[in-house]
Order: structure tokens, then sequence, then C-alpha cells
């Protein structure tokens, strides 16, 4: 059992305490990731709010089948496609609105990486959705193929497919714009 599955168990017997904990521990990195699929950071953050409060209200069942966090990464996903499907029939704002940008005052060093994370961020934005919620998952919140084939509805082997030609088409991306790499 980890820790979200306890505080979620918790949570269900009554201690909401336990919601909390679940908050204050997957919040940041679940925005992040419905960012990926939105495109739109504040439209992540309803989408977050979303989710937990689906958790809190219809206090739907973890079976156990895969990590809590898995779990609550798909439970993201769907309300996040959901969401999108209903604003689509109302607004098409561009993704490009909604770009951070580094901060001039940093020190060279600090700005050469704030650079870079940009142009990273652009590159992704390039790539199709699919592509960029499997690099999100496996890079930056580490969920092996297994997990991440659940989350996304697709098999291991398709996850598989799909991560190299995601991290094909982004080494193309960030090569169009001259950026120097090691590995991806």
């Amino acid at each position: 059992m980890d820790n979200g599955e306890i505080s979620y168990s918790r949570f269900l017997d009554g201690d909401d305490e336990g919601m909390v904990e679940i908050i204050r521990d997957y919040k940041d990195g679940l925005i992040l990731y419905l960012s990926g699929i939105t495109g739109n950071i504040v439209m992540a953050e309803e989408v977050m709010e979303d989710t937990f409060f689906k958790l809190v209200t219809k206090k739907p069942r973890f079976s156990g089948r895969s990590s809590f966090k898995t779990w609550l990464y798909s439970i993201g996903r769907n309300a996040a496609i959901d969401s999108l499907r209903k604003r689509s029939r109302f607004s098409d704002t561009p993704i490009d609105e909604y770009t951070n940008l580094a901060d001039e005052e940093c020190i060279e060093k600090e700005y050469l990486r704030e650079e870079q994370k940009i142009t990273l961020h652009k590159a992704l934005q390039k790539l199709s959705p699919d592509y960029r919620q499997v690099l999100y998952l496996v890079f930056f919140e580490d969920f092996n193929n297994a997990e991440t084939a659940k989350i996304m509805h697709k098999t291991k082997r398709q996850v598989e497919n799909l991560l190299y030609r995601a991290k094909q088409s982004l080494k193309s991306e960030l090569e169009k714009e001259g950026f120097k790499y090691e590995v991806i």
C-alpha cells in the first residue's frame, strides 16, 4: 500500500485529513500533467480541482490493480478530456497565449537554463497530444511503461512504440530550434 492509498482509505473511513494529504502530495504533479493535455495551466488547475472534487463527492472505489498515483492520474486525464470536449463548443483560445516567459533578471547561467526549458516546452507543444502525454508521464512523473499504458488506455507495446516515436519527434523539433542536448 502506498501513501496515497493509505490516505484515501483513511478519507473513506471519515478522516478528512487523508484527503488533505492526497491533495498536498499530488496536486502539483497533476496540474503539470493536465497542463500537457489541455495546453492551458488555468484550465489544468480547474480540472485538477474537478478531479479532487470527484474523489470527495463520488468516492470512487480504488481497486488496487495499479498504484494510487496511476489511478488518480487516469481520473484526471478523463476529466481533462471531458473538459476539453465541453469547452471546444465555446472557445478556441490559442495555446501560445499561456506560454510562460523567462525572468530577465536571472544570472546568465540561470537565464540560459530557463531558455532551454522554454525551448523544450515549445517543442513539446508542437508534438501531438499523445506524444506530449507519454513523454510527460514517463520522464517527468517517473511512471513506468505499464502504468503509463493504464493511464493512457493503451497496451504496454503501444506505449513503447509511442514513446520511441515521441522521442524522435521531440529530437527533430529541438534540432530545428538549434537546441543542444546530451541524450533524449
